[in-house]
């Protein structure tokens, strides 16, 4: 249970507090915290077996990382909206059957953000949407080889990491 909350800044995205807690052993310890409102993460595969991955600019790391098409929750939306507007934003495809591969919480010392995984097939194309702050490439890469680039860390995001290995296990990928 957090006590003593006090905002100390709210931004477009995050709102950083501070708080106190009492631990299950007594003690007491000071927290910041960065509230997140989560998001949803896509696996889409292909009837070719090939899984996209966006090859996207990250300012923060001056870097492009290999990341699966993603977005922060909008408005209290339901995971899987997010992940269906994010997939057919990011991908230009919406999907005919969804699989629930769970949640993935990035940094549970800091932040409160919590990724929902899915996996996405049944793929057809739509019209691509994405916004003018996203900088990205899409690739069909196939599965295995994406596998191995995680694996080997070309592939370091995080929750890409996780969904591809998940989807994986539900596809019987070795």
């Amino acid at each position: 249970m957090l006590e003593d909350k006090k905002i100390v800044f709210t931004g477009k995205i995050v709102t950083m507090e501070t708080a106190t807690t009492t631990l299950p052993n007594g003690h007491k310890m000071d927290l910041e915290v960065v509230r997140h409102p989560g998001g949803s993460a896509v696996v889409a595969v292909n009837q070719q077996q090939q899984v996209c991955l966006l090859k996207q600019y990250r300012c923060v790391f001056d870097d492009w990382l290999w990341e699966l098409p993603a977005g922060k929750n909008d408005h209290n939306e339901p995971p899987i909206n997010t992940a269906k507007r994010e997939l057919e934003e990011e991908a230009g495809v919406q999907a005919g059957q969804w699989r629930d591969l769970g949640v993935m919480i990035s940094s549970p010392g800091v932040f409160t953000e919590k990724v929902y995984l899915y996996l996405a097939q049944g793929l057809s194309e739509v019209a691509l949407n994405n916004e003018d702050h996203e900088v990205f490439d899409i690739h069909w890469i196939d599965f295995g080889d994406a596998l191995e680039w995680a694996k080997q860390g070309e592939i370091c995001d995080a929750k890409s990491i996780i969904g591809l290995y998940r989807a994986a296990d539900v596809l019987r990928f070795k």
